[in-house]
């Protein structure tokens, strides 16, 4: 009897508690997500107990000692990617460990127009939840990554390039400003910079130039042969998108006749050469239009008020257009460079 009774103790008893924990484990581990697909953000910095915690709390697991003791034994706790990720109806525990650390994070998209300046950028990837506008100002202001387009400049600017990217939530501003260089160095490969006498920095500020000064896409040639023949007869190039990003951070909307006496590096009212540095981030073709100018006599330009513009040769003709396209209101009623059709 008592040798049964011993039997019982030290053997059957610890294999039927084992046989008992195994089922109940086993039972929690085929358990699965009977939520709608989930959207799980897994923040830069997170521990692996904070993310045990969330996954509990919102219902995706239903033990966070079973989803941590599952983790250890993978060697993943601390594998767990920064991004947002979907997780299915369904899911067990094994498909969510998966999904957390070998799964592609969700990306969100995001479409950086022709002629945007990187204030204007920094707020549109804000906005998008892909990085914030400060800290994406800082880095395109960063020497160290400055240094990798080898330009002297105190941003970059000119070089982000306009185009459509996918980034997943809260990139690192480095890695999103990073591919829009390489994007920009990637499109530009074949260009041939070559130029009588711009250097290819300056071929990008004035590309920044003739983006903002048109929204008429045909007219770049044109812009660009205007700006060009006045920087060979070394007249200002008197363009307002220059004066205004000078004083980009206090413009409200309406430049001022104090604005164009202001003295800065980027008012071509006041300077006699190119603004100091580019003011937007042009498209391919606006930096191939400053490569190619379009060949006339014309030095000045006025705004029609519906994104194209009327070109003259002298001041007096310029003079008549300014009083013909802007200084009476009729001719600016129900207009808008928005209308244009491309």
């Amino acid at each position: 009897m008592i040798k049964k009774t011993l039997f019982f103790v030290f053997i059957i008893g610890p294999l039927l508690g084992a046989i008992m924990v195994g089922t109940h484990l086993t039972f929690l581990f085929k358990q699965t997500y009977t939520g709608p697909d989930l959207v799980f953000e897994v923040r830069s910095g997170d521990t692996f107990g904070k993310i045990n915690q969330r996954l509990y709390d919102k219902g995706v697991i239903t033990n966070t000692r079973v989803f941590h003791y599952y983790a250890k034994y993978k060697d993943v706790m601390t594998k767990f990617r920064a991004g947002s990720f979907t997780i299915p109806r369904g899911s067990n525990i094994s498909q969510v460990l998966e999904t957390l650390v070998y799964g592609q994070p969700n990306l969100n998209s995001i479409t950086i127009p022709e002629g945007k300046n990187m204030y204007e950028i920094a707020k549109l990837l804000d906005h998008a939840g892909i990085t914030t506008e400060q800290e994406f100002l800082d880095v395109v202001r960063a020497p160290d990554l400055i240094s990798l387009l080898t330009v002297e400049a105190p941003s970059l600017e000119g070089y982000l390039y306009p185009e459509t990217y996918r980034f997943a939530p809260h990139t690192p501003a480095r890695a999103v400003a990073k591919a829009m260089i390489d994007l920009f160095n990637k499109k530009t490969e074949e260009v041939n910079f070559d130029h009588p006498f711009l250097s290819k920095h300056q071929v990008i500020i004035l590309a920044s130039m003739v983006e903002k000064e048109t929204g008429a896409k045909q007219e770049r040639p044109e812009i660009a042969g205007v700006f060009t023949n006045r920087l060979k007869k070394r007249m200002r190039l008197e363009s307002d998108p220059t004066t205004i990003y000078g004083i980009w951070n206090r413009y409200q909307g309406n430049i001022k006749r104090s604005d164009l006496q202001e003295i800065t590096p980027y008012n071509t009212y006041k300077i006699p050469a190119l603004p100091t540095g580019p003011i937007s981030n042009p498209s391919l073709e606006a930096i191939r239009a400053v490569l190619n100018p379009a060949q006339h006599e014309f030095l000045f330009f006025v705004s029609k008020n519906d994104g194209t513009h009327i070109f003259t040769k002298n001041y007096g003709d310029h003079s008549n257009a300014v009083d013909e396209f802007q200084k009476k209101s009729k001719a600016r009623s129900g207009k808008s460079w928005r209308n244009l059709k491309q």
